[in-house]
């Protein structure tokens, strides 16, 4: 028999096709599924409820889905405070070159804790620096997430265009085409899980077009549509990039995708700032998905991404958080009110977002852009019970009428609980899995031993 959670009093917004809303209802879940939800009381005489929230004064939201993020950055956070993007990977390419497993595995659990304590219940990682003899990277970041309990796709990066080749990275820091491409589909085999409750997926992810050979985008793409699994990397985050295809390419950043078989409704690109009206119609036409970055965007100076227009002719969009050496919070329901408000400095003004579709980019549209909206971002009978209870009755919300508006505009708002297929993850803004503070002393300790090993090098 399926065991019952049963959650009532609570406003709702099921971010479903409608926008549905509840002022005051319940949600029931049973097992890892969402049973049914609706206004008023639960419905009587339903068996086996191991559990009864009041939620009175708590929004419910789906969990939220970050579509973008580079964990290992958590250990160079601080660094290049004044730089644009080519000269901050400069300035950092050669302290990231010396990551290790325990490295890297301390950077993820510290990312994951804190996007999971602030309501994110499906995590992604781009991580695509693999240096010699550096040990099981995509191992060590899997373990993280597991242990943290979120669910979690791994983008498989990699990087084959290094100095010597007129790339950013150091030569000792990328790998081979073939090395690159084996890695990559080793890792789709071991850990790629397309079940519906999937908890850890992969993507083939190259880095970027200027540390990428485009034998590798191909072949990667290549891999990816004979695996079945998504393709995900960078692209159009700034003016300098576009310069870079044109005089390397002859293209533009989108038409070099579609040359290279990355544009299409199994591609998510990573910012996407600098897009023309072809190169949304494009990837309209596709249904190529996009991170949107705001933080990161403005961290680096990179530009205001075209969201509203995205949105407007069909663009799936999402949120990311991105690499917390470019956005140090590492938070992304932060990232729901920046994107709302720095698009409002962008040509549509006060009408280019509202606090509604903040709210669906970080929920249903992060689900699309991840290939999993049959599963999550959005309540309904049958989905996954991925759900975030939201405290809007302290100081910081209780004088604001509206939830929804109470969540985006407002403060950062307390997480009461957070589950992931019925399972709960955090509680009053702690996680239950991992101890926090053993992982603040853990990632501070090795990015000290980083920064030695960067400075001896």
């Amino acid at each position: 028999m399926a065991q019952r959670i049963v959650i009532e009093n609570c406003a709702i917004a099921t971010v479903d096709a409608d926008d549905t809303e509840y002022a005051s209802g319940y949600v029931v879940v049973a097992d890892n599924r969402i049973e049914s939800l609706g206004a008023g009381k639960a419905p009587e005489g339903l068996r086996d409820v191991v559990r009864r929230i009041d939620a009175s004064g708590h929004l419910v939201t789906p969990g939220l889905v970050n579509t973008h993020h580079h964990f290992y950055q958590w250990l160079t956070r601080g660094l290049a405070t004044d730089h644009n993007l080519f000269n901050w990977l400069v300035a950092l390419y050669p302290t990231w070159a010396r990551i290790d497993e325990q490295m890297t595995y301390a950077a993820a659990q510290g990312s994951l804790a804190m996007l999971a304590r602030g309501g994110v219940t499906t995590a992604m990682d781009h991580h695509y620096v693999f240096p010699k003899d550096s040990g099981d990277l995509s191992g060590a970041i899997i373990r993280a997430a597991r242990e943290t309990g979120v669910r979690f796709t791994l983008a498989r990066g990699s990087m084959d265009r290094s100095e010597k080749d007129g790339g950013l990275p150091p030569d000792f820091a990328v790998e081979t085409l073939e090395g690159a491409l084996a890695a990559t589909e080793a890792t789709v085999d071991e850990h790629h899980d397309d079940s519906f409750d999937a908890m850890t997926q992969v993507a083939v992810a190259p880095c970027s077009p200027f540390s990428v050979s485009t034998e590798l985008m191909k072949q990667g793409a290549e891999l990816a549509r004979r695996k079945g699994v998504r393709l995900h990397t960078h692209g159009s985050e700034t003016v300098e990039e576009e310069q870079f295809c044109k005089e390397l390419f002859g293209l533009g950043p989108t038409d070099y995708f579609e040359s290279t078989g990355w544009l299409g409704e199994d591609v998510w690109m990573a910012h996407c700032v600098h897009m023309s009206d072809s190169d949304i119609a494009a990837f309209a036409r596709t249904k190529t998905g996009v991170a949107h970055c705001p933080s990161s965007n403005a961290r680096l100076a990179a530009g205001i991404a075209r969201v509203p227009d995205m949105l407007a002719a069909g663009v799936p969009v999402g949120l990311g958080v991105d690499g917390t050496a470019s956005n140090e919070s590492g938070e992304l329901h932060t990232e729901l009110r920046n994107a709302l408000l720095i698009n409002r400095l962008g040509a549509h003004r006060e009408a280019a977002l509202n606090a509604r579709q903040a709210l669906r980019l970080g929920t249903y549209g992060g689900a699309q852009v991840l290939g999993r909206a049959r599963e999550i971002g959005s309540l309904e009978p049958g989905k996954l019970a991925d759900l975030v209870l939201w405290n809007l009755d302290t100081l910081a919300h209780a004088s604001i009428a509206d939830p929804v508006t109470a969540l985006v505009f407002g403060a950062a708002a307390p997480v009461t609980a957070s589950f992931v297929g019925g399972r709960q993850i955090a509680e009053n803004g702690r996680l239950l899995h991992v101890d926090e503070d053993t992982i603040a002393r853990s990632t501070r300790s090795e990015a000290r031993r980083l920064a030695q090993i960067a400075a001896q090098a």
